[in-house]
C-alpha cells in the first residue's frame, strides 16, 4: 500500500513539474479582455462586485461611450462583452463600455430582480437593487469612465423581469432596454397592467426590445399585447420570437438582435457607400445615424472603406474638401481618416500627398499608433530606413501603452 501511494504521488509530481514545463515552453499567458472589481454599498451594507469591459482603443481617444449594463453578470457578462466588442470591431455598433452588475448567487438574484409577493418572502428586493443602481453603481462607472448619457439595461429571463420594471419606475437612470425571455409569469402576471398604464399615460419614451423563445408560460405574450394595444405610435419598440430556440438557447441570439435594434442598418462598407452617392450624401448619412440611440462611431473600419469607396468612385481628387467637410461634421475623426487616406495613398506610393496628410494630422498623429506606422512606411518609400525604423518602434510602444489588441499590435509589424 506505502509503494502505491508512493508511486501515485510521484505521478503527480511528474506530471506537475511536466506542465509548468510546457507553460514555460509554450510561454502561456492570459488573454484578458475584462476585470472585475468590489466596492463597498451603503444600500446593501455589503461588498458588491461589477465587471467592466472597455471598448477597443477605449485608451487611445477621449471619446465618450454608450454603457451597456447587464443584470445577472456572472452568468451573462462574458459572451455579452464579446459580442458588443466584436460587433463594434467589424462596424455593426457604436462601441460601449459594457458594465456587469454581479449578483451573489441564486437566493440574491431571485430576490433583487422581483419585487414583493405576500406569498413568498423569497422576493421582493427590486427597489433596493433599483436603488443600488441609480444611486451607486451608476455613479461610480460614470466617475470611473467616459460614459456618455446612453445607458441600455440589458436581462433574460428574471434579469430581464427586472429590465422591465427599471424601464416602468419613475425617473429610471436607464434609457434604453433589452430583455430577453423576461419571467413576466411573476405576481400571477401583473407586469402587463404596470406597462400598459404607463404606456397609456405616455410615460414610456425610451427604445425596448422584447423576446422570446419556443416556451409558454412566459406571460410575454400579454406584455406585447399591452405594447401593440396602447403604445404611442413614435415609442420605439420591438418584439421577435425565437421559435427554434428554447429558454436556455435564446439569451444570445436575442441580445445580437437587441443590440442591432439600436443601431439599425449601421454597418456601412464601401459598396454601400457607392449606392447612397458621392461623398457629401455619405458624410450626409453618417450624419444622420447620430440621431439613433446608439449615435455614430467613425471608426478604424469605417475610416477605411470610407477611403477605399474614395478611390472606387473616383473622387481622390477632392480629397481636400472631404477633409474640410469632415473636420465640420466629425472633427473627432479627422485625424483617424487623414491616416487612413496616408494608409491609401502609401499603397499608391503617391508620398508627396502621404506626406502632406501626415503633417497636417501631426499634433494629435505623434500620439498615435497608426500615425508612426504610416510614417514608417512612407520613410522606407523615401529610402530612409533609419527614420523609418525610428517610427516603426514609437507606434509598438504606442501600441504598449494604449493596451491595444493583439490583432492591432501585428498589423502595426
Amino acid at each position: 500500500m506505502n509503494k502505491i501511494i508512493i508511486t501515485i504521488l510521484f505521478l503527480m509530481s511528474v506530471f506537475s513539474v511536466s506542465a509548468i514545463a510546457a507553460d514555460i515552453l509554450l510561454d502561456k499567458k492570459p488573454i484578458i479582455g475584462a476585470y472585475e472589481y468590489q466596492h463597498y454599498s451603503p444600500i446593501f451594507s455589503d461588498k458588491r462586485r461589477y465587471m467592466v469591459s472597455l471598448p477597443e482603443r477605449y485608451h487611445i481617444n477621449k471619446h465618450q461611450y454608450p454603457s451597456l449594463y447587464i443584470v445577472d453578470a456572472d452568468f451573462q457578462f462574458q459572451h455579452v462583452s464579446a459580442i458588443v466588442k466584436n460587433l463594434a470591431r467589424m462596424g455593426k455598433l457604436p462601441p460601449m463600455i459594457v458594465i456587469g452588475i454581479a449578483t451573489q448567487g441564486d437566493d440574491d438574484y431571485l430576490n433583487s430582480t422581483t419585487w414583493p409577493d405576500p406569498e413568498d418572502d423569497a422576493f421582493g428586493g427590486a427597489d433596493n437593487f433599483q436603488a443600488y443602481l441609480k444611486q451607486e453603481l451608476l455613479p461610480l462607472i460614470d466617475s470611473q469612465y467616459r460614459t456618455n448619457e446612453k445607458k441600455v439595461l440589458s436581462g433574460y429571463s428574471l434579469g430581464g423581469l427586472f429590465t422591465l420594471y427599471s424601464m416602468i419606475q419613475k425617473e429610471t437612470p436607464f434609457n434604453a432596454f433589452l430583455a430577453m425571455s423576461p419571467s413576466a409569469w411573476f405576481d400571477r402576471n401583473s407586469l402587463p397592467g404596470k406597462i400598459e398604464a404607463m404606456l397609456k399615460k405616455n410615460k414610456l419614451t425610451s427604445p425596448v426590445f422584447i423576446s422570446l423563445a419556443n416556451e409558454e408560460g412566459m406571460g410575454v405574450d400579454k406584455v406585447i399585447e399591452a405594447f401593440k394595444k396602447s403604445a404611442p405610435d413614435e415609442l420605439n419598440w420591438q418584439y421577435k420570437h425565437y421559435p427554434n430556440e428554447n429558454h436556455f438557447t435564446t439569451a444570445l441570439p436575442a441580445l445580437y438582435d437587441g443590440l442591432q435594434f439600436l443601431a439599425p442598418n449601421y454597418a456601412v462598407d464601401g459598396t454601400d457607400m457607392l449606392a447612397i452617392g458621392d461623398y457629401k450624401q455619405v458624410l450626409a448619412h453618417f450624419n444622420t445615424q447620430r440621431q439613433q440611440w446608439a449615435g455614430f462611431h467613425l471608426g478604424w473600419l469605417k475610416a477605411w472603406q470610407f477611403v477605399k469607396y474614395l478611390s472606387w468612385s473616383k473622387q481622390l481628387d477632392e480629397v481636400d474638401r472631404v477633409l474640410a467637410e469632415i473636420s465640420k461634421l466629425f472633427p473627432e475623426y479627422l485625424t483617424t481618416v487623414s491616416i487612413q487616406l496616408a494608409k491609401g495613398y502609401n499603397k499608391r506610393k503617391d508620398f508627396d500627398r502621404v506626406a502632406q496628410l501626415l503633417d497636417s494630422a501631426k499634433v494629435e498623429g505623434e500620439t498615435l499608433p497608426g500615425w508612426h506606422k504610416q510614417m514608417s512606411i512612407y520613410y522606407i518609400g523615401m529610402g530612409n530606413p533609419k527614420l523609418a525604423q525610428k517610427h516603426q518602434v514609437l507606434a509598438l510602444k504606442l501600441a504598449t501603452k494604449y493596451q491595444l489588441e493583439s490583432w492591432e499590435v501585428w498589423e502595426l509589424n
